[in-house]
C-alpha cells in the first residue's frame, strides 16, 4: 500500500497539474474542503459560514458585482438520515455588497453519500450533488449542478482531503457548456488534541475541455485551523491569499457549527 507522504505527493501534483479557466468567479459563499464522514443518522447540523472580501475584484462584469469589500453569510442546514447518507440545505445571504446594499443571493440543496471502507483504498470515499439557483449579481448563471468527490486520509497526526469537483451549469448563459474543474484540497496536522492546523486549496481551472493561461484561472491559498474543541462543535478560521491576478487578493472566512443530536444519539 503507498505511503500516506506518496498518497500526498502525487495528489498535490495532480492538483497543481489541472489548470484550466472560466468567466465566473470563485464561489465565495462557502469556502470549505469536504471532509469523508456524513453527518450520523438523527443529528442536525447547523453551520454558519461567515466570510469578507476586503480585497477583491471590483466593479461589475457580465452582470456580476465586484467581491471586493463584499460580506457574505450562509446557514446551512444538514440532517443525516442514515450512516451513509445525508441532505444538507443552505441560504446564502450578502449582508453588505459595496454601493447596493444587503441582498439574497440564493439557496441550495446538496444530497451526499459516504461509501463504505476498503483496507486495500488509500482513501474513504464520500460524493456530494449539490444543485444551486443564484439571483442575479451573484452568478452569470440561474442554476447549476456540482458533483463533488470526496477522497479523506488520515494517518497519525497528518490528514489530507481533496475535492475534484465539477460544476455543470443548467439555466444562463453557459448551460450546455463543458463542467467546469474546481479542485480542493485541505492538508492539516494535530498540533495538539484539539488544534488541526494546515493549508487549504481553492481553484477555478476551467472547462474539462479548454485551458487558459495561468493568469487567467482563479487560485486560492488559505492558512486555516479547525479547533475541535467538542464533538458537537465545528470551528474552522482562515486567511486566504490569491494567487493570480484575477483571483480574489485576500479572503476571511469561519465556519461555527453546531450539532443537535435526537432521540438519545450520542457522539
Amino acid at each position: 500500500m503507498p505511503s500516506f507522504f506518496r498518497v500526498l505527493r502525487v495528489s498535490c501534483v495532480v492538483c497543481a497539474l489541472s489548470v484550466a479557466s472560466r468567466a465566473a468567479a470563485q464561489d465565495l459563499f462557502e469556502i470549505q474542503v469536504y471532509p469523508y464522514e456524513t453527518v450520523a443518522p438523527g443529528v442536525t447540523m447547523f453551520e454558519f459560514h461567515t466570510n469578507f472580501t476586503p480585497s477583491g475584484s471590483k466593479g461589475v462584469e457580465d452582470g456580476v458585482y465586484g467581491n471586493n469589500r463584499q460580506f457574505h453569510e450562509t446557514l446551512e442546514i444538514t440532517h443525516g438520515w442514515t450512516k451513509n447518507f445525508e441532505t444538507g440545505f443552505y441560504i446564502e445571504t450578502a449582508p453588505y455588497v459595496p454601493g447596493i446594499g444587503a441582498k439574497f443571493t440564493g439557496w441550495h440543496v446538496r444530497p451526499r453519500f459516504s461509501f463504505p471502507e476498503f483496507k486495500q483504498f488509500p482513501f474513504h470515499v464520500s460524493l456530494s450533488f449539490e444543485y444551486a439557483f443564484t439571483q442575479p449579481g451573484f452568478d452569470v448563471n440561474r442554476q447549476s449542478l456540482e458533483i463533488r468527490p470526496i477522497f479523506e486520509r488520515e494517518q497519525g497526526r497528518l490528514y489530507l482531503s481533496i475535492n475534484p469537483d465539477l460544476s455543470v451549469p443548467t439555466k444562463g448563459p453557459e448551460a450546455g457548456s463543458a463542467p467546469a474543474f474546481e479542485p480542493n484540497f485541505k492538508v492539516g496536522w494535530n498540533f495538539t488534541e484539539h488544534v488541526n492546523a494546515g493549508i487549504e486549496y481553492y481553484a477555478e481551472t476551467g472547462t474539462v475541455k479548454r485551458f487558459d493561461p495561468l493568469g487567467d484561472e482563479h487560485h486560492i491559498l488559505f492558512g486555516a485551523a479547525d479547533l475541535n474543541v467538542s464533538p458537537d462543535w465545528e470551528l474552522n478560521f482562515g486567511v486566504g491569499k490569491g494567487l493570480t491576478g484575477t483571483s480574489e487578493q485576500w479572503i476571511l472566512k469561519a465556519i461555527i457549527g453546531y450539532r443537535f443530536r435526537h432521540g438519545g444519539e450520542k457522539p
